[in-house]
Protein backbone atom coordinates (compact mmCIF):
# COMPACT_ATOMS: atom_id res chain seq x y z
CA UNK A 1 0.00 0.00 0.00
CA UNK A 2 2.86 2.35 0.78
CA UNK A 3 4.50 1.67 -2.60
CA UNK A 4 1.14 2.07 -4.35
CA UNK A 5 0.53 5.41 -2.67
CA UNK A 6 3.95 6.71 -3.65
CA UNK A 7 3.53 5.64 -7.28
CA UNK A 8 0.07 7.23 -7.51
CA UNK A 9 1.14 10.47 -5.80
CA UNK A 10 3.94 10.96 -8.34
CA UNK A 11 1.29 11.59 -11.03
CA UNK A 12 -0.64 14.19 -9.00
CA UNK A 13 0.87 17.46 -10.13
CA UNK A 14 -0.92 20.34 -8.47
CA UNK A 15 -3.20 20.69 -5.44
CA UNK A 16 -4.95 17.35 -5.12
CA UNK A 17 -8.26 16.36 -3.54
CA UNK A 18 -8.01 12.69 -2.54
CA UNK A 19 -11.38 10.88 -2.41
CA UNK A 20 -11.26 7.52 -0.64
CA UNK A 21 -13.58 4.58 -0.34
CA UNK A 22 -13.68 2.13 2.57
CA UNK A 23 -11.33 -0.59 1.31
CA UNK A 24 -7.76 -1.07 0.15
CA UNK A 25 -8.21 1.27 -2.81
CA UNK A 26 -9.06 3.96 -0.26
CA UNK A 27 -5.96 2.92 1.68
CA UNK A 28 -3.86 3.48 -1.44
CA UNK A 29 -5.40 6.96 -1.66
CA UNK A 30 -4.55 7.67 1.98
CA UNK A 31 -0.94 6.61 1.40
CA UNK A 32 -0.79 8.90 -1.63
CA UNK A 33 -2.27 11.75 0.43
CA UNK A 34 0.54 11.48 2.97
CA UNK A 35 3.15 11.92 0.23
CA UNK A 36 1.17 14.76 -1.34
CA UNK A 37 0.94 16.50 2.03
CA UNK A 38 4.70 16.20 2.49
CA UNK A 39 5.25 17.67 -0.98
CA UNK A 40 2.84 20.58 -0.40
CA UNK A 41 0.36 19.31 -3.00
CA UNK A 42 -2.56 18.15 -0.83
CA UNK A 43 -5.84 20.08 -1.06
CA UNK A 44 -7.96 17.73 1.09
CA UNK A 45 -8.64 14.10 1.94
CA UNK A 46 -12.18 12.79 2.22
CA UNK A 47 -13.35 9.27 3.05
CA UNK A 48 -16.79 7.74 2.60
CA UNK A 49 -16.56 6.33 6.13
CA UNK A 50 -13.40 6.92 8.18
CA UNK A 51 -14.49 4.34 10.79
CA UNK A 52 -14.75 1.55 8.18
CA UNK A 53 -11.02 1.28 7.42
CA UNK A 54 -9.44 -2.02 8.49
CA UNK A 55 -5.96 -3.54 8.40
CA UNK A 56 -3.41 -1.72 6.24
CA UNK A 57 -5.95 0.96 5.23
CA UNK A 58 -6.63 1.75 8.91
CA UNK A 59 -2.89 2.05 9.53
CA UNK A 60 -2.58 4.45 6.58
CA UNK A 61 -5.44 6.56 7.99
CA UNK A 62 -3.75 6.70 11.41
CA UNK A 63 -0.38 7.65 9.88
CA UNK A 64 -2.00 10.41 7.83
CA UNK A 65 -3.81 11.83 10.86
CA UNK A 66 -0.62 11.68 12.95
CA UNK A 67 1.02 13.83 10.28
CA UNK A 68 -1.61 16.51 10.99
CA UNK A 69 -4.02 15.88 8.10
CA UNK A 70 -7.75 15.72 8.84
CA UNK A 71 -9.78 13.11 6.96
CA UNK A 72 -13.09 14.74 6.07
CA UNK A 73 -16.44 13.08 5.51
CA UNK A 74 -17.57 15.50 2.79
CA UNK A 75 -15.89 16.72 -0.36
CA UNK A 76 -15.11 20.25 -1.52
CA UNK A 77 -13.62 20.11 -4.99
CA UNK A 78 -13.24 23.84 -5.60
CA UNK A 79 -9.62 24.94 -5.32
CA UNK A 80 -8.19 21.56 -6.32
CA UNK A 81 -6.21 21.16 -9.54
CA UNK A 82 -6.38 17.35 -9.49
CA UNK A 83 -8.96 14.88 -8.17
CA UNK A 84 -7.60 11.49 -7.10
CA UNK A 85 -10.27 8.81 -7.36
CA UNK A 86 -9.54 6.12 -4.75
CA UNK A 87 -13.18 5.24 -4.02
CA UNK A 88 -13.52 1.69 -5.43
CA UNK A 89 -10.95 -0.82 -6.60
CA UNK A 90 -10.99 -4.29 -8.11
CA UNK A 91 -13.69 -5.83 -5.90
CA UNK A 92 -16.66 -3.78 -7.13
CA UNK A 93 -19.45 -5.91 -8.64
CA UNK A 94 -22.56 -3.73 -8.28
CA UNK A 95 -23.38 -0.15 -9.22
CA UNK A 96 -22.17 2.52 -6.79
CA UNK A 97 -24.97 4.02 -4.73
CA UNK A 98 -25.62 6.66 -2.08
CA UNK A 99 -22.71 8.89 -1.12
CA UNK A 100 -20.26 6.98 -3.35
CA UNK A 101 -22.46 7.56 -6.41
CA UNK A 102 -22.81 11.24 -5.48
CA UNK A 103 -19.02 11.61 -5.25
CA UNK A 104 -18.50 9.90 -8.63
CA UNK A 105 -21.06 12.19 -10.25
CA UNK A 106 -19.35 15.23 -8.67
CA UNK A 107 -15.98 14.05 -10.02
CA UNK A 108 -17.42 13.64 -13.51
CA UNK A 109 -19.10 17.05 -13.38
CA UNK A 110 -15.90 18.80 -12.31
CA UNK A 111 -13.51 20.62 -14.60
CA UNK A 112 -10.42 19.28 -12.79
CA UNK A 113 -7.98 16.64 -14.01
CA UNK A 114 -9.03 13.21 -12.71
CA UNK A 115 -6.55 10.47 -11.84
CA UNK A 116 -7.83 7.01 -10.93
CA UNK A 117 -5.99 4.79 -8.44
CA UNK A 118 -5.72 1.31 -10.00
CA UNK A 119 -8.90 1.69 -12.07
CA UNK A 120 -11.75 4.20 -12.33
CA UNK A 121 -14.38 3.72 -9.62
CA UNK A 122 -17.42 1.98 -11.07
CA UNK A 123 -15.49 0.05 -13.74
CA UNK A 124 -15.54 -3.73 -13.41
CA UNK A 125 -11.90 -4.85 -13.26
CA UNK A 126 -12.33 -8.18 -15.06
CA UNK A 127 -14.50 -7.24 -18.04
CA UNK A 128 -14.45 -3.46 -18.47
CA UNK A 129 -18.17 -2.93 -17.97
CA UNK A 130 -18.91 0.56 -16.68
CA UNK A 131 -21.52 0.47 -13.96
CA UNK A 132 -23.72 3.51 -13.41
CA UNK A 133 -22.04 5.82 -12.45
CA UNK A 134 -18.38 5.29 -13.33
CA UNK A 135 -15.55 7.81 -13.03
CA UNK A 136 -14.16 9.20 -16.28
CA UNK A 137 -10.45 9.69 -15.65
CA UNK A 138 -7.83 11.37 -17.78
CA UNK A 139 -5.17 9.09 -16.28
CA UNK A 140 -5.22 5.74 -14.50
CA UNK A 141 -2.24 4.53 -12.47
CA UNK A 142 -2.83 0.78 -12.30
CA UNK A 143 -0.81 -1.26 -9.84
CA UNK A 144 1.30 -4.35 -10.44
CA UNK A 145 -0.23 -5.49 -13.73
CA UNK A 146 -2.87 -3.93 -15.99
CA UNK A 147 -6.42 -4.96 -15.14
CA UNK A 148 -8.25 -6.60 -18.06
CA UNK A 149 -11.16 -4.19 -17.67
CA UNK A 150 -8.98 -1.19 -18.47
CA UNK A 151 -8.48 -2.53 -21.99
CA UNK A 152 -11.92 -4.02 -22.73
CA UNK A 153 -15.48 -2.81 -23.34
CA UNK A 154 -15.99 0.58 -21.61
CA UNK A 155 -12.55 0.58 -20.00
CA UNK A 156 -10.63 2.71 -22.51
CA UNK A 157 -13.32 5.41 -22.49
CA UNK A 158 -13.16 5.70 -18.69
CA UNK A 159 -9.47 5.05 -17.95
CA UNK A 160 -7.82 7.69 -20.14
CA UNK A 161 -4.05 7.33 -20.35
CA UNK A 162 -2.89 4.19 -18.50
CA UNK A 163 0.35 3.80 -16.55
CA UNK A 164 1.28 0.44 -14.97
CA UNK A 165 3.25 1.02 -11.76
CA UNK A 166 5.59 -1.44 -10.09
CA UNK A 167 4.67 -1.86 -6.41
CA UNK A 168 7.26 -4.50 -5.62
CA UNK A 169 5.29 -7.71 -6.24
CA UNK A 170 7.83 -10.46 -7.03
CA UNK A 171 7.37 -12.55 -10.19
CA UNK A 172 7.05 -15.64 -7.97
CA UNK A 173 3.89 -14.22 -6.40
CA UNK A 174 2.23 -13.91 -9.81
CA UNK A 175 3.29 -17.45 -10.68
CA UNK A 176 1.86 -18.76 -7.38
CA UNK A 177 -1.62 -17.67 -8.49
CA UNK A 178 -1.22 -19.03 -12.01
CA UNK A 179 -0.14 -15.90 -13.89
CA UNK A 180 2.71 -16.30 -16.33
CA UNK A 181 4.81 -13.15 -16.28
CA UNK A 182 7.88 -13.46 -18.47
CA UNK A 183 10.75 -11.29 -17.37
CA UNK A 184 9.52 -8.05 -15.94
CA UNK A 185 7.58 -5.09 -17.24
CA UNK A 186 9.88 -2.88 -15.22
CA UNK A 187 13.35 -3.86 -16.36
CA UNK A 188 14.57 -0.24 -16.50
CA UNK A 189 11.69 1.97 -15.39
CA UNK A 190 9.37 1.52 -12.41
CA UNK A 191 6.36 2.44 -14.57
CA UNK A 192 5.22 1.48 -18.06
CA UNK A 193 2.77 3.44 -20.18
CA UNK A 194 0.22 1.36 -22.09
Amino acid sequence: MEAAGWQIARHCRGRTAVLCGKGNNGGDGLAAARHLSRWGRLHLVAALDRSAFEGAAAREAEALERSGVTIRSEIELGGADVLLDAIFGTGLSRPPEGKAADWIEAINASQQRVIAADLPSGLEADNGRALNPTVRAQLTVTLGLPKAGLLAMDGPAHAGEIWVADIGIPTEAYEAVGLKVQGTLFAVEDQVRL
